[in-house]
């Protein structure tokens, strides 16, 4: 059986589905047991062949494939999408596409929001099998999707256990500080962080991730405005210095508005940290009573209250239950599902 697995993205590597893409790699290098008629084909750039090991085949993502797939040569009995976007057509006897979020419904508008609800649907189309990575998700799908009887299965993201990690100290991040992750978009809603801030006066707030983005500019400006000097954009870090910037947190803040899974929130739960994050989206489904909510309207000073509040009252009990809800979304579990359906769908 030959399954090709689809980790083009990792030519984003520090994005969301770039990271998800390098732990499906990471598992098949540590955790893979190899199947004597089975073969793990990974379509990846050029500079990740050999990366996860040799219990795998490594194809090149030339972009000549995206128009012409057959050049591959082989054609797979199966062909795993692991994004609803990727540019890759598959060329197998059965397609497994997962979708992790529509956002892009709701941050674009008109002609470029059918543009990628039509490129969504073809794949749809095609697959025998849609995966989605949440409750949430599954819903989004079947709301945007004409699904013409199909069923939509949800497999959680796994996570890795980068609490088990090396970390990389930052001398300059100052203590106590509130920690942050994800590019500096939008959606992301970092903005009301920056104006909760004036009421913590005594805290640092450190925000990583790609600020190469208008809204980040954005972002800066109403720091310099408001004179603030508690609140810094740190860019895009390394993974030892988000294990640090875990471990040392006096709580996780993420007031994103837009998310199909969170997996910042479980990975800071992993570190027994408080958490303070949205209830939009996929949030309340993942975050469960393990989590703080912000109000709606996430008011400055009520949201500087309640994150204290939170940093003060969670108990080392929560935070050690909110840890072993966490440990439930592994890799290994993740993975498993995903073969089994592999496994499945090869041998019709």
């Amino acid at each position: 059986m030959r399954i090709l697995i689809d980790l083009s993205i990792l030519r984003n590597v520090h994005c969301g589905l770039g990271q998800v893409a390098l732990n499906y790699g990471y598992y098949f290098r540590d955790c893979y047991v190899p199947k004597p008629d089975e073969q793990i084909y990974l379509l990846v750039p050029k500079a990740f062949v050999g990366t996860f090991g040799d219990k795998v085949q490594y194809i090149v993502a030339h972009k000549i494939y995206r128009l012409f797939p057959w050049l591959i040569c082989k054609r797979f009995d199966v062909w795993h999408a692991i994004h609803q976007l990727s540019r890759y057509k598959p060329f197998a006897r059965h397609y497994v596409l997962t979708i992790h979020d529509f956002n892009f419904a709701y941050e674009k508008q008109g002609k470029r929001v059918e543009k990628y609800l039509r490129k969504i649907q073809a794949k749809v189309n095609k697959a025998d099998a849609v995966v989605a990575i949440s409750e949430f998700a599954k819903q989004e799908t079947e709301r945007f999707m004409q699904l013409s009887g199909k069923q939509v299965s949800v497999i959680y993201n796994g996570i890795e256990r980068i609490d088990l990690s090396a970390d990389q100290a930052m001398p300059e991040v100052q203590q106590p500080y509130l920690f942050s992750i994800g590019e500096i978009k939008p959606k992301k809603n970092f903005h009301v962080l920056v104006d909760m801030m004036r009421y913590l006066p005594d805290m640092h707030l450190y925000i990583a991730g790609n600020k190469n983005t208008p809204y980040a500019q954005e972002i800066e400006q109403r720091i310099a405005e408001n004179g603030l000097r508690n609140v810094h954009l740190l860019g895009i870090v390394s993974a030892e210095q988000k294990v640090w910037l875990y471990r040392h947190c006096a709580a996780f803040v993420f007031p994103s508005l837009f998310e199909g899974f969170g997996l910042p929130i479980v990975e800071a739960m992993l570190f027994r940290k408080p958490v303070i994050c949205s209830h939009a989206t996929s949030l309340s489904e993942i975050g469960k009573d393990h989590v703080t909510y912000f109000a709606p309207d996430y008011p400055a000073e009520a949201s500087a209250a309640l994150i204290q509040q939170a940093i003060r009252q969670t108990t080392h009990q929560q935070l050690d239950a909110a840890y072993t809800y966490a440990t439930s979304f592994m890799w290994q579990k993740h993975m498993d599902s995903y073969l089994s359906l592999y496994r499945s769908l090869g041998a019709r």
